[in-house]
């Protein structure tokens, strides 16, 4: 059992490692050899962990997807309205990112670089069933524009990065009053 945690504990440490040398050197700067010494972790033993660099990040991404998504899903109900919904779920997002900037910054950065592969990006894609499923249902009732999920997507959900961007520079703070004026305008975004 000891063992099967030192490796469980040794696979967090490369992922954690990894996130931070993505987020402040890029994807170039993030080579196995700094990946490892920030670890704390021999060169030799990631590959006991990970094949390459690229199912390395493939890795990342969907454990740092799957965080994302299980905080934007937490306490989902589906007896209130469509709007009600999809408020809870944006809101939850954009809480999400607050409080993990590290893993919306390497999020904005996947989604704006080649450097996760095509399958493991549709693997991720899974994980947003619950507001594809939300938007089909307001698609049917005519709540929702009948459009394709990635431009509903681009249009209210994508936009939080920017809006994180510049609450990290400290040129718009994201408080309360502009998350809900932020979260109306994605709304008006994609309702019918």
């Amino acid at each position: 059992m000891a063992q099967l945690q030192k490796s469980i504990d040794k696979r967090t440490a490369l992922l954690k490692a990894t996130l931070q040398l993505v987020n402040s050197g890029g994807i170039q700067g993030a080579s196995m050899a700094k990946i490892a010494k920030a670890a704390s972790i021999s060169p030799a033993t990631i590959y006991l962990f990970f094949s390459s660099k690229q199912e390395l990040l493939n890795q990342l991404y969907l454990s740092v997807k799957s965080s994302f998504t299980q905080a934007a899903f937490v306490n989902y109900a589906e007896d209130i309205s469509l709007e009600k919904r999809f408020k809870t779920i944006w809101h939850q997002m954009v809480h999400y990112k607050l409080k993990h900037p590290e893993e919306a910054s390497f999020l904005s950065q996947c989604d704006n670089t080649p450097m996760i592969d095509d399958q493991t990006r549709q693997e991720g894609l899974l994980f947003l069933a619950p507001l594809f499923d939300l938007w089909k249902e307001g698609i049917s009732k005519g709540v929702i524009k009948n459009s394709s999920p990635y431009l509903l997507y681009a249009h209210s959900i994508y936009p939080m990065a920017f809006l994180m961007n510049i609450n990290s520079k400290d040129l718009c703070t994201a408080d309360e009053n502009i998350l809900n004026e932020s979260f109306q305008m994605a709304w008006d975004s994609i309702k019918a």
